[in-house]
């Protein structure tokens, strides 16, 4: 079983910002491919929380500095090329070692022409982002992680290469199959 840790910073210590919560429900996409990493993407539901855990009992999240929602986009069109975004995990830093506190960098978005030299099977599911200049990505243990650009969920951590640009689960792409599984 699963569980979902709000509000974390440091993912090895115990924080009073952080919220735990078992997931009771898995959707992943019913079209993923685990070959291609083609429709990369799942939701999950989490429990609502007892009396005496963190938050008030009966809630999927409390709301607060720590832990609040981030909108989707409103459509499934491409994001500019160039669009500054952010992505954040615990995944593998420098001399490949891993971290227990989240960190945090500046990406932008590549054009699909050019992501396609990196990876020739990109999808219209994906979007690739990166520094090319400052060797800024996505690393190992970081897949799952948000791409927002301009307070907005654009993508998900998904694969790579260890070097830009990294590819990301485009958000746009599976908004009407979002919206399917939130109405149940």
């Amino acid at each position: 079983n699963a569980t979902v840790i709000l509000g974390a910073h440091n993912i090895l210590a115990p924080e009073t910002t952080q919220q735990v919560r078992g997931v009771v429900r898995y959707h992943p996409h019913p079209e993923y491919d685990p070959d291609t990493v083609s429709n990369d993407i799942m939701l999950l539901k989490a429990r609502r929380s007892r009396s005496g855990s963190a938050g008030r009992a009966g809630l999927w999240a409390t709301l607060n500095d720590y832990v609040k929602t981030i909108p989707l986009p409103k459509t499934s069109s491409d994001l500019p090329t160039g669009t500054k975004c952010s992505i954040a995990g615990w995944g593998m830093i420098d001399n490949d070692q891993a971290t227990n506190r989240l960190f945090e960098t500046k990406v932008s978005i590549y054009s699909r022409r050019k992501c396609i030299r990196f990876y020739p099977h990109l999808s219209t599911g994906m979007v690739c982002a990166g520094s090319f200049h400052e060797l800024r990505d996505s690393s190992q243990g970081d897949s799952g992680g948000p791409l927002v650009c301009k307070k907005v969920a654009q993508g998900i951590v998904s694969f790579g290469h260890n070097s830009p640009p990294g590819v990301y689960t485009r958000i746009s792409n599976y908004l009407p199959w979002i919206k399917k599984i939130m109405k149940k």
